[in-house]
C-alpha cells in the first residue's frame, strides 16, 4: 500500500488511487449491500451508525448499487455522506439494473434483500439505460457527483455491455460527469477481457481472490497489474463461510458443501494456533497482491464495522503463511501479504 493515508478520528487507513485515474481509495471500501437488508432486515438507526462507524475508523471509499435493497443502500449511504465534506470520499454506484416502480407488494426475499417490493429490476446495458441509471443513483443518493461507476453483472449481457454500455462510460468520464470507470462481477473471466481489451480504470471482483478461492490469480490479477489497472475485492468472506466456518454455513450464497466447510475449519484451526482470528486472515489475504487496491467490508452494524478495521490493522506472523502452505491449505506460488507498519 502507498504512504498516503486517511484521516479519521480512528486509526490510519493507506489508501491508494485506482489505476491512473487519480480516484483514491482506502484499504478498506464499505460495500454497501448488507445495509440494505442483505439475507436479514436492517433498520435505519443500525445502518447509519455503521456508516457513521466507517467513517469514524477511517474508511473513505463506499460502493453501493441500485440492484442492493432496490436503491436502499443508495438512499441510507446518501443520507450520512451528504453530511461530509465531498472532496473526502471516494464513491462508487453501479449500472446496468434499472429500477421501475411495482404496486404488486411482497418484499424482495427472493433477490436475496429484506425489504418491500416497491420496485422491479430491469436489465439494461444500452447507453440510454446507463445515463438514466445514473441519473437515478444520483437522486437516490441525494449528490451531484459519483466517482467511480461499474457495469453491474453483464454475465449474460457481454456483448451489449462492450458494444453500448462500456463506451457509454467512456463518453460520460470523457465529458467529467464521472472520474472512472469500470465493471463489477462474481467472475474473472469476463472481467479479464475488460482489462485487457478496454479501458477500464478498475475492476471489482467478489469471491474469487480469498483463503479458499484464488481464480482471480490466474488471468485477472496479472493482466491488471500488467496493465496499470485496479482490482477491488469483495466478498473476502465467501458470503459468510469464511467469518464463522460451520456446517450450514453459506459460501458463494448458497449452503458450503461439505468438503470447502471441512477446508475452512483446516485453516481457522490453524490461523488461530498462530494466534491469529480467520476473520482477520480472510481480510488481509487479497492484499498480498500489487494489483489490489482495496478490499470491501459487507458490514451491517457498526461493531461489524469496527472489528473489520480492528482486524486490518493486526500483526500477522509470516509462519501462519508458511504453514497454510506446508498444509497444502494455500496452493505454493500463491502469494502472501507483507506485514506493514499500522
Amino acid at each position: 500500500m502507498s504512504a498516503s493515508h486517511a484521516a479519521g478520528t480512528g486509526a490510519m487507513l493507506p489508501s491508494r488511487p485506482l489505476g491512473r485515474s487519480g480516484v483514491p481509495v482506502t484499504a478498506l471500501g464499505f460495500g454497501g449491500a448488507a445495509v440494505a437488508g442483505l439475507y436479514e432486515d436492517v433498520g435505519e438507526e443500525v445502518a447509519a451508525a455503521a456508516v457513521e462507524a466507517a467513517w469514524d475508523v477511517g474508511i473513505r471509499y463506499f460502493d453501493s448499487a441500485p440492484h442492493y435493497g432496490l436503491g436502499l443502500s443508495e438512499r441510507r449511504l446518501g443520507a450520512v455522506l451528504r453530511n461530509r465534506p465531498r472532496n473526502e470520499f471516494t464513491l462508487s454506484t453501479k449500472v446496468g439494473r434499472v429500477l421501475e416502480p411495482y404496486e404488486g407488494g411482497g418484499d424482495d426475499r427472493a433477490n436475496g434483500f429484506a425489504v418491500p417490493a416497491t420496485h422491479r429490476r430491469r436489465w439494461d446495458f444500452s447507453a440510454d439505460g446507463i445515463r438514466r441509471s445514473l441519473e437515478d443513483s444520483l437522486s437516490r443518493l441525494g449528490l451531484d457527483q459519483i466517482d467511480l461507476v461499474l457495469l453491474h453483472d453483464p454475465d449474460d449481457h457481454g456483448e451489449q455491455a462492450f458494444r453500448e454500455a462500456y463506451p457509454a462510460l467512456e463518453e460520460l468520464r470523457s465529458q467529467g460527469v464521472v472520474s472512472a470507470i469500470g465493471v463489477g462481477m462474481n467472475q474473472t473471466w469476463m472481467l479479464t477481457r475488460f482489462v485487457e481489451d478496454t479501458d477500464v480504470d478498475a475492476v471489482l471482483c467478489a469471491g474469487r481472490y480469498t483463503l479458499l478461492d484464488q481464480g482471480a490469480l490466474k488471468t485477472l490479477l496479472p493482466a491488471a497489474e500488467a496493465a496499470g489497472k485496479s482490482v477491488i475485492v469483495g466478498g473476502v468472506f465467501n458470503s459468510g463461510l469464511l467469518a464463522a466456518p460451520a456446517p450450514g454455513a453459506t459460501y458463494n450464497y448458497a449452503a458450503a458443501p461439505d468438503e470447502v466447510v471441512r477446508r475452512a475449519l483446516q485453516i481457522r484451526d490453524l490461523t488461530e494456533s498462530a494466534g491469529v482470528p480467520l476473520r482477520t486472515a480472510a481480510l488481509r489475504f487479497p492484499f498480498s497482491h500489487p494489483a489490489v487496491a482495496s478490499v470491501l467490508i459487507g458490514a451491517r452494524s457498526a461493531d461489524q464495522v469496527r472489528d473489520a478495521a480492528t482486524q486490518f490493522h493486526r500483526f500477522l506472523p509470516d509462519h501462519m503463511w508458511e504453514a497454510l502452505r506446508a498444509q497444502g491449505l494455500l496452493p505454493i506460488g500463491v502469494p502472501v501479504p507483507e506485514t506493514w507498519d499500522v
